[in-house]
């Protein structure tokens, strides 16, 4: 009878070892999907002809896309998008481009503003202030930081008031559509499940991007790659 018992706790406990395994991978193939899709997003957009200006991009800290959002997420409440930021490296955020952090965006009167279809979120974080308050903190667009709709051309006029007082901009894509967007009054946070998930440890956002920082995941060099490219480090000021 006990040599029958414990060849039924070993079997309990070989079977809750491999379904929490299972849990984790699942999870972690989760971020990897979003990370590749974000991917996928940033390198249609940037070729689009009239795209984020460079002058903008070249002085970002950090870029955050959420990519595939619908509008049914809005009416149900909860989280309303999922997806990653990406930042410069080195000593005051000018370096490459480095490990994703996971990100969700949520909240906001912007819901109706969608169609039908999936709408993809490109949000630029212009300064040290934005980038600091995004990598502590859940942050509101509009309160915590200031935001503004984003231009759009390559070589559109950037330097307005708006846009240099402004720490984070906000594009959207929608029906084949590229432009700015007001995402003021939403919010964004540290996705912390999605993070540990990508990298099997807890990480908080701030330790991903400001280091030591883990190795960037394969799922992520495309969306780093297509970054790096557009806008290499020695491009990056303000």
């Amino acid at each position: 009878m006990k040599n029958l018992f414990r060849v039924l706790l070993a079997i309990l406990l070989v079977s809750t070892a491999a379904s929490a395994a299972d849990k984790e991978d699942k999870d972690k193939s989760k971020q990897e999907e979003r990370l590749q899709n974000a991917g996928a997003v940033m390198g249609e957009i940037l070729k689009i002809p009239d795209n984020i200006p460079q002058d903008l991009l070249d002085k970002a800290r950090c870029v955050v896309v959420i990519p595939s959002v619908l509008k049914a997420a809005f009416v149900v409440g909860g989280s309303y998008g999922r997806g990653t930021m990406v930042c410069r490296s080195g000593k005051g955020m000018r370096g490459s481009w480095g490990a994703p952090a996971m990100m969700v965006l949520e909240g906001g009167s912007f819901g109706f503003q969608l169609g039908g279809e999936a709408t993809d979120f490109v949000l630029l974080v212009m300064g040290d202030r934005g980038a600091s308050s995004l990598l502590h903190s859940k942050t509101k667009l509009g309160g915590d930081a200031s935001v503004a709709a984003g231009p759009v051309g390559r070589t559109a006029e950037a330097n307005t008031d708006a846009y240099m007082r402004s720490e984070i901009l906000t594009y959207s894509r929608a029906r084949g559509l590229f432009a700015g967007v007001s995402l003021e009054g939403a919010s964004l946070r540290e996705d912390t499940e999605g993070n540990e998930a990508l990298y099997g440890r807890k990480l908080t956002a701030a330790e991903i991007v400001q280091g030591p920082s883990p190795a960037t995941p394969e799922s992520a060099l495309k969306l780093v790659a297509l970054l790096d490219k557009a806008s290499p480090s020695t491009s990056a000021r303000r």
